[in-house]
């Protein structure tokens, strides 16, 4: 039995909307159940999980159950799980958590290929306390991020390593293993960001060997919230807190402000909607998932080759990257055409890309593509078809 995308979209109502779907980068789209379960969560939840009163007791196996479900979503320990409004705000919590080891005369090093949210607060603490800032370069015509280079970037001093699991621009997938491995050799840590890997692969905190896993709920049809994933619980209370809580503990210490009790009710369903996608998956949550998202992996492969393949047919179109080691996303030029003129034409055909990205783009600025008219990026999502594939290639052929 073969992956159902049949069964998946008929899970999620808005795409009936009569849109082809290529921009899941923007957030995926949004199952019913997940809908349903913030909608119930707003209506008997509490804005507190302190109390006794009936609201109060269902916030807090609110908040449980969703820690739990994230430390399934990546094979941690559901006490390492901070959650928050967006991963953003958290990992710029993180870094002035952090910023007392980061200070003049040790070093961060970060990467090409990752977004704003996992460089820019870095640079701000690199920028206030003196650290020294060096940077993991890709390869031009891959964009693939060598693993030799972490032997000489990952110095004695370094304190931290920023690194995508996956760009959510090109698709590459750089070794974070290696990176995590050489940095704890000089006692730093490393944060890894899951945004653009989840849910095109299953995250093991253990295996990637990374200190700190960062998501993001909207990355797989999940609602506004992001999460930290602590590979050790205890580091939180060694490092300072920066919740309003004195007495706070754990992975409340870097909880700033309440809870969206009815979005982490959300949250907790739309994981369960991930280990769901192959109906034949069973076990526990996380074996489920195990099961789910290989049989994704396995159908996006081939449907990934497929969009690959309709591409180089188009004349003039240029594809950015091609990594060995990536997720379903590819960002691409076309010969005389800005980014967002072809995206407002593919737009004009019922069909969903993302041209730029929102706060810029690093990656493409080096690459000296933001200076010949930018980029356009498309990506697979669960409920990707061939025959949607199929009306791409044929939206890019006629562009004039």
């Amino acid at each position: 039995m073969t992956y159902d995308v049949a069964r998946v979209r008929g899970l999620i109502p808005s795409l009936g909307d009569g849109w082809i779907h290529l921009d899941p980068q923007a957030g995926m789209l949004v199952p019913d159940s997940v809908s349903r379960a913030v909608s119930t969560g707003f209506r008997t939840s509490s804005f507190s999980h302190i109390g006794r009163n009936g609201a109060a007791v269902r916030s807090a196996a609110i908040l449980d159950a969703a820690r739990e479900a994230v430390a399934d979503l990546v094979g941690g320990d559901p006490a390492g799980v901070v959650l928050g409004p967006d991963r953003a705000v958290l990992l710029a919590w993180l870094a002035e958590s952090l910023s007392s080891r980061l200070g003049l005369g040790t070093g961060i090093v970060l990467s090409r290929l990752d977004d704003e949210a996992n460089v820019a607060p870095w640079l701000r603490i690199a920028n206030r306390y003196g650290a020294h800032v060096r940077w993991a370069e890709v390869e031009i015509e891959t964009c693939e991020m060598p693993s030799w280079q972490f032997e000489e970037l990952i110095g004695p001093t370094a304190r931290l390593v920023a690194l995508t699991a996956a760009s959510p621009i090109v698709g590459s997938a750089p070794a974070v293993r290696v990176a995590a491995d050489r940095v704890h050799e000089v006692g730093g840590l490393l944060v890894a960001d899951a945004f653009g890997a989840a849910p095109y692969a299953l995250i093991d905190i253990d295996e990637l060997n990374a200190d700190v896993v960062a998501l993001s709920a909207p990355a797989w049809g999940g609602p506004q919230i992001g999460a930290l994933v602590f590979r050790d619980p205890a580091f939180l209370d060694r490092i300072p807190s920066m919740s309003l809580n004195p007495y706070a503990k754990g992975a409340e210490r870097l909880e700033v402000g309440g809870h969206q009790y009815a979005l982490l009710a959300g949250l907790t369903t739309s994981i369960d909607f991930l280990a769901g996608l192959d109906e034949r998956a069973t076990g526990t949550r996380r074996e489920r998932l195990e099961i789910s998202i290989t049989s994704l992996q396995d159908y996006h492969d081939q449907l990934f080759e497929h969009l690959m393949d309709t591409l180089d047919k188009i004349p003039g179109l240029t594809v950015i990257g091609r990594a060995s080691t990536r997720i379903p996303t590819v960002s691409f030029t076309m010969a005389g055409m800005q980014a967002e003129k072809i995206a407002a034409k593919l737009a004009d055909a019922r069909i969903g890309t993302l041209s730029g990205v929102h706060g810029g783009s690093r990656l493409l600025d080096a690459l000296g593509v933001n200076d010949e008219g930018g980029a356009v990026t498309v990506g697979l999502a669960p409920y990707t078809t061939r025959f949607e594939i199929d009306q791409l290639g044929r939206a890019l052929a006629a562009l004039e």
